[in-house]
């Protein structure tokens, strides 16, 4: 198993979130620029833009949208992102699966990263990366 971990390129302080910026966190900057995490973005690997509308899980939470039930709609223009978002997670369990990372963080409150968004509803990668039995940790 790789020491490597991923971490959610916004919290490497990469300006990808839909609002065109990061949310550093010391750690994982440091991390990044030491070598010790790779980031990564789902709704980036999804084909999203940055920035773009915020997103929201609508009907669900991540594990009943995979199991083809829920859509991720734009909050304000409500365009469905569905497509992008499972894209984003099969993409990201490829590249875990890839690095076979000893953790993922996650950037919470995210409804592709989220991993306990609302009442323990993980978005749409986390729970991904967990159905596929990586371990994976919130960051807020």
């Amino acid at each position: 198993m790789n020491s490597t971990n991923l971490v959610s390129a916004c919290l490497c302080g990469i300006p990808c979130r839909y609002d065109g910026r990061s949310k550093p966190v010391d750690r994982f900057v440091k991390m990044l620029c030491e070598g010790k995490c790779v980031p990564f973005c789902p709704e980036i690997l999804g084909g999203l833009t940055t920035p773009r509308e915020p997103a929201v899980l609508s009907e669900g939470d991540g594990f009943t949208l995979l199991e083809g039930t829920g859509r991720v709609i734009l909050r304000d223009i409500h365009g469905d992102v569905t497509a992008e978002f499972i894209r984003g997670a099969e993409l990201s369990v490829r590249y875990a699966a890839a690095l076979s990372p000893k953790l993922i963080y996650l950037k919470e409150k995210s409804p592709s990263c989220g991993v306990s968004c609302g009442a323990n509803m993980p978005g749409v990668t986390a729970a991904a990366l967990i159905r596929s039995g990586f371990r994976v940790e919130a960051v807020d």
